[in-house]
């Protein structure tokens, strides 16, 4: 729903400014590298040392990038497999910063080894739930399911959450528990969409092996006649 609905949405909010930095000379893939680079830096810097608020506020900045860059090389007419490529592999180098970056809080002055596990767990899945997608459409079949919690999700739910529970540093009781909550939210979330991928592309392939026997009878059946 995020994807379709909020993505096309910013993108149009974003276009004036992918023109500006096309008149600027910047390229699409500085706009990628840049807007991973932050997206780290605030996930690395902030999180380990409990400032959730100011690391979301880092994050949200530059993680608007993956907009950006998209925009901008259709804008130029320069969509490319390198492109393509290139943003969807430092997607998972942001993704796991921020889950990183939890976990490294909580197996330190968080000090909660439960929590660090689940945030481990969400980098972990995430990046499954990921695999699974290219993995099966690399051998052919379309993997056609929207699942449940996918990148997009994972973002908003932990960083919004991350944002709030920040306010306990300004005084706001009792709200840092959004952030266990939204851990354990994904966690599931990312469980439930990757045994989602699995049983598409297991089903998938089925009907794909299927389909080819049936091709094989048939020419077989016109090579008799």
């Amino acid at each position: 729903m995020l994807n379709k609905y909020a993505r096309a949405f910013f993108t149009r909010v974003l276009t004036p400014f992918a023109a500006f930095l096309i008149r600027r000379g910047v390229s699409p893939d500085t706009v990628t590298l840049l807007g991973t680079a932050g997206v780290v830096a605030g996930a690395l810097v902030f999180f380990p040392r409990g400032e959730f608020f100011w690391g979301t506020i880092v994050i949200t900045l530059f993680v608007f990038s993956d907009l950006v860059d998209g925009n901008m090389a259709r804008q130029l007419g320069r969509t490319s497999r390198w492109g393509a490529f290139l943003d969807s592999t430092l997607d998972r180098v942001a993704d796991g910063a921020v889950f990183g970056g939890f976990a490294l809080w909580y197996a330190g002055n968080g000090n909660n080894d439960v929590l660090c596990a689940v945030s481990i767990f969400c980098l972990a899945s995430g990046q499954v739930v990921s695999y699974t997608k290219a993995r099966g459409e690399s051998i052919g079949l379309p993997v056609a399911v929207n699942g449940l919690v996918e990148r997009a999700e994972r973002l908003v739910i932990l960083l919004v959450a991350a944002g709030l529970a920040g306010f306990h540093k300004f005084g706001v009781p009792g709200i840092q528990i959004l952030l266990p909550i939204a851990l354990w939210a994904v966690a599931v979330g990312s469980l439930v969409t990757l045994v989602q991928r699995v049983v598409t592309v297991r089903r998938e392939s089925a009907e794909a092996e299927a389909a080819a026997e049936r091709e094989k009878a048939s020419h077989g059946s016109e090579a008799a006649q």
